[in-house]
């Protein structure tokens, strides 16, 4: 008890105290896409250059241990919007939208005096005009944005308008409507949220003569290497490509998603907005298989174990972290709506949340997190969705911005989300986790029906590989993560099926 209310001071103090410099920070919130945790220069990576996130990882704030809040895109978008995981609201996976009832961080610091923008890939709703879910809907003021992911010349839409062609390099691009979005709202005296989600380096890949050269070596260093699957930008199909060839185009992609952050960074410096602004950089889940060359981490994109969750993570605020420090504290994308509140002094929204306030991180307070994290993979599969009724209108959710790869055979994306009148017992199905400071508790369903589900029990601070089980050997740990965990599935369920809004 003694600690927690130690805990607590810190946090209020961290929240009460006046900040240095502008009392009401800018912020922008950077997002790779499928930009996995080894993949920078920092993490060591054998190949990559990425000078930009490398320097930014030793002036800042590196988060060692921060994680997506679900092994893929739209959830994981989600869970930085609201705060709350996504199985709360029915963004299960890639195409579930939001529902428009969440309160986003852009409807909170809107209502605050801020100037609110969207910039790059959505992705938990269409972005047109009259769509409930648009970033508009949500509490942007304004947004040039897509529905999914972009390559080069990205079709992008401005305010919900019809989709137009940006011609450039598609990371350039996004930065390029920032600095833009910047420059008007500092001509209205407002400080801003600029949200950035660049479509880079999701595949199918592709780079500029520039950035692929930088890679040419790759083909030939990886000839041994088995073929990988991903999307052909010709046909739109899946098709199967040499790794080095495929790791040349995916690595030009974060190299040029790198130097158009460091444009981004140039322009705050020119403008004296550097030391106040609070520039974010996270990726939205780890390596996919297409991707996947060589990383300490367990498994990829799509699954719990830490190589699907744990991303890069880094924070750069001069006049709050004057100096670069190495967090190793568990941190995630819930996380970020709880700490933009705390540090703009905003109301937290009246509704159950994920996320904590990271406040106290960025001034080295917070060394153990004072409450779990959990993940989980809703079953999908399992739960007849299509049969229910959905929450939006389908039309609404039909996507217009074009796309190379084919959904459902269509070049675009179209999104979905349903209501959940009732709790079952096949609700709490769907691969989960809980995380504390020290266990990582995994479970997955049993292959047959009826049978137990596989529990794996794993102390990550000594075993960051997820090698060792220690489920026989802490029986009493697993046993009560368990309990926790499902108490909390349970709260989670509550909120599916619509009982936040009623309060």
């Amino acid at each position: 008890m003694k600690s927690n209310r130690f805990f607590l001071f810190l946090l209020l103090f961290a929240v009460a105290a006046p900040l240095e410099g502008n009392d009401r920070p800018n912020i922008i919130l950077l997002m790779g896409d499928d930009h996995g945790w080894e993949e920078t220069g920092y993490n060591g990576h054998p190949d990559l250059r990425t000078p930009v996130l490398d320097e930014m990882a030793a002036s800042g704030l590196r988060m060692d241990r921060f994680y997506a809040g679900h092994p893929s895109c739209s959830p994981t978008r989600g869970s930085v919007l609201t705060g709350r995981h996504p199985n709360r609201y029915g963004t299960f996976s890639p195409g579930f939208s939001l529902r428009p009832e969440e309160i986003t961080i852009a409807h909170l610091l809107s209502a605050s005096g801020y100037a609110c923008g969207h910039f790059g890939k959505w992705h938990v709703g269409t972005v047109k005009a009259g769509s409930p879910t648009n970033p508009g809907a949500m509490g942007f003021d304004t947004w040039v944005s897509h529905d999914n992911f972009f390559e080069l010349d990205p079709p992008l839409s401005t305010n919900g308008g019809p989709p137009e062609i940006h011609p450039g390099e598609s990371s350039a691009v996004v930065i390029e409507e920032t600095i833009q979005f910047i420059k008007r709202a500092r001509a209205d005296e407002k400080p801003f949220l600029a949200v950035v989600w660049f479509g880079s380096p999701h595949e199918p890949y592709s780079g500029l003569p520039g950035d692929l050269a930088i890679y040419d070596e790759l083909p030939e260093k990886y000839a041994d290497r088995k073929p990988v699957r991903l999307t052909s930008n010709e046909t739109g199909r899946p098709v199967e490509r040499p790794l080095g060839e495929v790791l040349r185009e995916r690595y030009a992609e974060i190299t040029a998603m790198d130097r158009s952050i460091g444009t981004l960074r140039d322009f705050l410096n020119t403008q004296n907005l550097r030391d106040d602004t609070l520039l974010w950089y996270c990726g939205d889940n780890g390596t996919p298989p297409s991707g996947v060359l060589a990383s300490p981490l367990r498994a990829m994109k799509g699954e719990v174990y830490d190589g699907g969750i744990r991303v890069p993570g880094v924070i750069e605020w001069p006049s709050r972290i004057p100096r670069g420090r190495v967090s190793e504290t568990n941190a995630v994308t819930s996380d970020i709506l709880p700490t933009l509140c705390a540090l703009t002094r905003t109301t937290l929204p009246n509704r159950t949340l994920d996320g904590i306030s990271l406040a106290p991180l960025f001034d080295g307070y917070l060394t153990k997190r004072p409450q779990p994290i959990f993940f989980w993979s809703f079953d999908t599969r399992r739960n007849n969705l299509a049969e229910r009724k959905p929450w939006i209108d389908p039309g609404l959710q039909e996507g217009t911005t074009p796309l190379v790869k084919l959904s459902g055979g269509i070049p675009t994306r179209n999104f979905k989300n349903f209501h959940h009148p009732g709790i079952e017992d096949d609700d709490y199905r769907g691969a989960r986790v809980m995380l504390d400071n020290r266990y990582k508790l995994v479970v997955h369903d049993g292959k047959n029906e009826g049978s137990d589900p596989k529990r794996e029990l794993f102390n990550l601070r000594a075993d960051p590989g997820e090698k060792e089980d220690l489920s026989t050997v802490e029986p009493a740990v697993l046993e009560g993560m368990q309990k926790s965990l499902h108490d909390w599935q349970e709260s989670v369920l509550e909120s599916l099926t619509g009982a936040d809004y009623e309060k």
